[in-house]
């Protein structure tokens, strides 16, 4: 059965992360969002990224992405400064999937187009490849089924699941979360983070925003606690979850444990 993943050769030395991330500064206006921003992310490797809202997750993956133009600092991939302006962010986008909170599928296209539109329209793939490559995928996570379907037939569930197939039909290296379990049910919320956990075990890359602790803690190779646009604490996540040492993430679990979510 093909892997969920792929790892295609790569240029960067295998000890080398796979991401690293060097004092990142993003601002709005006067408002900074990031600020001296440092990361790291090994191949194979799943960190998530936690923190209250507006500590800079979103936007740090949107920087990974090349959605947003970043003020300062570097950003690494595969040993590439990918932060270079003579880097082409198609090229760079095809290797590093993102999922967003909402699914952003479109409406009027069966679930096979919207997975295959990019692979042929952007990265000149066959059709009868694409479509092939795609419902393998869709096979692997239980919707071969729904092929044919319209998103708005489908559950909220499902329309992310699919959402992340779109993202992986293109053989990314790295793949980034971002809150993709937020607009969810709750009942729904466990098939999604059942994917991802999936993806875990077939070696993908991945960093991962998200609410949910007991996934972090599951998942994770490491948990990094956001704070303001840079880092406060990073670590395993029996650390960082179980005995943070900064009192940020001290304040933020306590909170997290009364509101009943850790």
């Amino acid at each position: 059965m093909t892997s969920l993943s792929k790892d295609p050769a790569h240029p960067g030395a295998a000890d080398e992360p796979l991401l690293r991330v060097t004092g990142l500064r993003k601002s709005y206006g006067s408002s900074v969002v990031l600020r001296d921003l440092h990361l790291e992310v090994g191949r194979h490797r799943c960190v998530t990224l936690i923190g209250a809202s507006g500590s800079g997750k979103s936007t740090l993956l949107r920087c990974v992405n090349l959605l947003e133009e970043v003020d300062d600092g570097q950003i690494f991939l595969d040993g590439k400064d990918i932060t270079d302006p003579r880097v082409d962010p198609d090229e760079i986008r095809s290797r590093v999937g993102i999922v967003f909170q909402s699914f952003n599928l479109f409406p009027h296209m069966k679930v096979l187009d919207n997975i295959t539109l990019a692979p042929r329209k952007v990265h000149g793939v066959p059709k009868d490849q694409a479509e092939a490559e795609a419902m393998e995928l869709l096979a692997r996570v239980g919707l071969r089924d729904k092929a044919t379907a319209r998103p708005d037939s489908l559950s909220g569930g499902q329309q992310q699941r699919v959402a992340i197939v779109r993202a992986l039909v293109n053989k990314p290296v790295l793949m980034l979360f971002d809150e993709v379990t937020s607009a969810l049910d709750p009942e729904l919320v466990g098939e999604v983070l059942a994917m991802i956990k999936d993806l875990k075990s077939d070696g993908m890359t991945m960093l991962v925003a998200t609410h949910e602790m007991g996934f972090a803690r599951q998942v994770s190779d490491a948990v990094v606690f956001l704070s303001e646009g840079s880092v406060a604490e990073t670590g395993p996540p029996e650390q960082v979850l179980g005995s943070p040492q900064d009192p940020r993430t001290q304040q933020f679990l306590r909170r997290i444990i009364e509101a009943g979510r850790l």
